[in-house]
């Protein structure tokens, strides 16, 4: 008898996480983005120290709303009130495309800067850090909408839009406790791929939950994983390119 109470408080347990799974994943993006840019950015704006910069303070604020909806989503995704969540699905489109927006326009910001401090090439050469990540989490993301009535795709694309974000905030860490007493303006591109690796264990763990709930990793996690591994990678070599500079020099020389 108590056997088989005990294997019901097992199930119940495990049908509880199945059932939250992604909130619970969802929760966790938030842990990361908040905890990378403490040190960089929270902090210090809490302090006052942290220099008054509209577009990066409004980027920011969207970066970190998003984390903050994506939550909520899948809350109510998992608790069942799936006819609230679709109706709050306007609210991540526009969301989304305020991000796309704000990203690039931070982009081109790092790039004057750069440019101000005479590092216009490496600021060239790094822009295609945050543009290329912008460019994936649309690209997702117009894929999750896409597919909002398949739910086992559309939710694994989401999660994956989300992970794709978070390098940034790890890689503040890196920044912070690695980078060289004194260094100014960008870093190299090659010092981005790192941190990305630490933010992407959270994509393993999506797989390794479907490997043990399904038996096999969802088509989404492998091309979407392969595609998001293989754009950070390729970022470093294609940031030396002649094309590159050219395109995103052309870029800088019209916001200026």
């Amino acid at each position: 008898m108590t056997t088989l109470i005990d294997d019901k408080h097992v199930h119940a347990r495990v049908t509880s996480l199945a059932q939250y799974f992604y909130f619970y994943m969802a929760l966790a993006c938030i842990a990361v983005a908040f905890l990378g840019f403490a040190p960089t950015y929270f902090v210090p704006m809490a302090a006052g120290k942290f220099p008054p910069m509209p577009v990066v303070h409004f980027h920011g604020l969207l970066f970190f709303a998003w984390t903050l909806y994506f939550a909520f989503q899948s809350w109510l995704a998992a608790s069942g009130q799936m006819m609230r969540h679709r109706t709050m699905g306007i609210i991540g489109v526009s969301l989304a495309t305020a991000m796309t927006i704000s990203g690039f326009l931070v982009a081109v910001s790092a790039m004057k800067r750069s440019a101000a401090i005479g590092m216009t090439d490496e600021g060239i050469a790094f822009a295609i850090v945050p543009l290329s990540g912008m460019l994936f989490f649309a690209v997702v993301f117009t894929l999750a909408i896409a597919n909002v009535r398949q739910k086992e795709i559309h939710k694994r694309l989401m999660l994956l839009a989300g992970i794709s974000l978070l390098d940034a905030a790890v890689a503040r860490w890196f920044l912070t406790f690695l980078a060289p007493p004194g260094a100014i303006g960008p870093p190299p591109v090659f010092i981005t791929i790192p941190p990305a690796f630490v933010a992407y264990l959270l994509l393993v763990v999506a797989i390794v939950w479907d490997w043990r709930t399904r038996g096999r990793p969802h088509p989404v996690y492998l091309y979407g994983g392969i595609a998001l591994i293989a754009v950070k990678l390729l970022n470093w070599p294609l940031s030396t390119t002649a094309a590159w500079h050219s395109l995103a020099g052309g870029i800088l020389a019209m916001a200026q």
